[in-house]
């Protein structure tokens, strides 16, 4: 069984094709990379870079996508270019606040067990994130510290046993939705403001 999780604020769920869509094309562009993550990591992983306030996100994931490429080939230049353009607009809905962050996740239509592995990824990807910028509980606020925690629990999941009941779909969707709004959360707390447009006064 999947443990719940519990907000006193919660966004709603956007999920559809659309999505789906973008979740295969992720995966098609990330096998060009050398670490080859499931599109969830990779997008928790990019959601973390973005949400600690790193000074530039998207170049910071595609260094830890990309570094290891011993040439950059036809396949790797279009990987490049279309995680790029991912990646900025990801960083744009999430640093509009709101409820911008939508998780990249497994097809609504799949398996249980592929939709929880896909919360797993994520957090495990976010948490990545932390860690390569070296911030320590001393540098978060106590509600953030909080999240962590739970984020680390959450990576604890038992997925090995897994049933297909409602009890379990029920949960998964609450874990999302905790998942997605602790995660804006931090963003709120340590986001770096976006510069203002061109010409425009800061």
């Amino acid at each position: 069984m999947i443990g719940r999780r519990h907000s006193n604020q919660a966004f709603p769920l956007r999920r559809g094709d659309s999505t789906d869509n973008q979740y295969d094309e992720v995966d098609r562009l990330l096998r060009a990379t050398h670490l080859v993550p499931s599109p969830s990591e990779a997008h928790g992983m990019l959601g973390g870079f973005v949400c600690a306030g790193a000074e530039d996100p998207v170049a910071l994931w595609l260094d830890h996508l990309l570094s290891e490429q011993e040439a950059e080939d036809d396949a790797l230049s279009e990987a490049r270019g279309g995680l790029q353009a991912f990646g900025q607009s990801v960083t744009e809905e999430i640093q509009a606040r709101g409820d911008g962050l939508m998780l990249l996740l497994p097809s609504e239509e799949g398996p249980l067990l592929d939709r929880a592995t896909g919360i797993y990824d994520w957090v495990r990807g976010f948490l990545y994130a932390f860690g390569v910028l070296g911030l320590k509980e001393g540098d978060l606020s106590d509600q953030s510290r909080e999240v962590i925690r739970d984020f680390a629990d959450l990576t604890r999941m038992d997925l090995s046993d897994l049933e297909e009941t409602e009890e379990n779909e029920e949960a998964l969707v609450e874990i999302t939705e905790f998942v997605r709004v602790a995660a804006m959360l931090i963003q709120e707390e340590r986001s770096v403001p976006p510069l203002p447009p061109t010409g425009e006064p800061a």
